[in-house]
């Protein structure tokens, strides 16, 4: 017993710090989220604004220490000077992207907060996240940052909505290329062991004749050369391919192939 306590001591002092705090702030992260998920529709929509938009504050005021000298290069032209509004326009809108770290700091929450709110709202009323819902999130957020920043002064509505547009529009492409990236196709499952044989033989470009003609894996010991020519394979690989499988495939697929 006395053993088996001193090992637990040894190995609970053996840990690595940071994996214990990295630990404890999963633990915590995990309670808050559940939670959350407890909560009514506008105490959880509340909630994820405020966080996100303070998360949004944090990075924006790091950026405009960065962009803190930049206004000083777009000095406000005198009240009485001749600016047309296409040149008053760009200025506004330089000065809005070059704000110091206040600046910034509100841009930013403004965006991440409208953002972050909005999704929570729709993927709790239609049950899923997707890339209607994430665009939709990008939009209202877009229009927000444009009219807080004072971008597109004096059309302010038509520049907010096409802020908005082009917010959901690179949005919704990142989820896109997000979404192709992160699962692989379902297809490619089903030609686990084609592939592997075709890689074996060296003849992996002819995978895509496989599932043109939808020759997947459970077709494998039912092959013939009929079947490899209708999916256009030449009669070299073709031999290749069917004299691998008699001689690897497994005997119980052989005698189950035979019924």
């Amino acid at each position: 017993m006395e053993q088996g306590k001193q090992g637990i001591m040894v190995a609970s002092q053996s840990q690595n710090p940071l994996e214990q705090i990295q630990a404890r702030f999963k633990e915590l992260e995990n309670g808050f989220k559940l939670w959350l998920s407890k909560q009514s529709l506008p105490v959880e929509a509340a909630v994820v604004t405020t966080t996100s938009a303070a998360q949004g504050a944090a990075i924006g005021a790091f950026m405009g220490t960065l962009t803190a000298d930049a206004p000083s290069a777009f000095p406000t032209p005198p009240p009485n000077a001749a600016l047309n509004p296409q040149a008053m326009a760009s200025l506004k809108q330089a000065q809005a992207l070059a704000g110091g770290p206040f600046i910034q700091a509100r841009n930013f929450a403004v965006m991440t907060g409208v953002n972050a709110g909005i999704s929570c709202v729709l993927k709790r009323l239609r049950g899923k996240e997707d890339v209607q819902s994430s665009m939709a999130a990008a939009f209202g957020s877009g229009v927000m940052f444009s009219l807080v920043s004072g971008m597109g002064a004096p059309n302010q509505a038509t520049n907010a909505v096409t802020s908005g547009l082009f917010f959901a529009l690179v949005q919704g492409g990142l989820f896109q290329i997000g979404q192709k990236f992160s699962q692989p196709p379902v297809e490619d499952i089903h030609y686990a062991k084609t592939r592997h044989m075709l890689n074996n033989l060296g003849l992996l470009s002819y995978e895509k004749n496989f599932k043109k003609g939808l020759l997947t894996d459970n077709t494998l010991p039912l092959l013939t050369d009929s079947a490899l020519r209708d999916v256009r394979i030449p009669p070299g690989p073709r031999l290749l391919i069917l004299d691998h499988i008699q001689r690897d495939l497994d005997p119980k697929e052989k005698r189950g192939s035979r019924h």
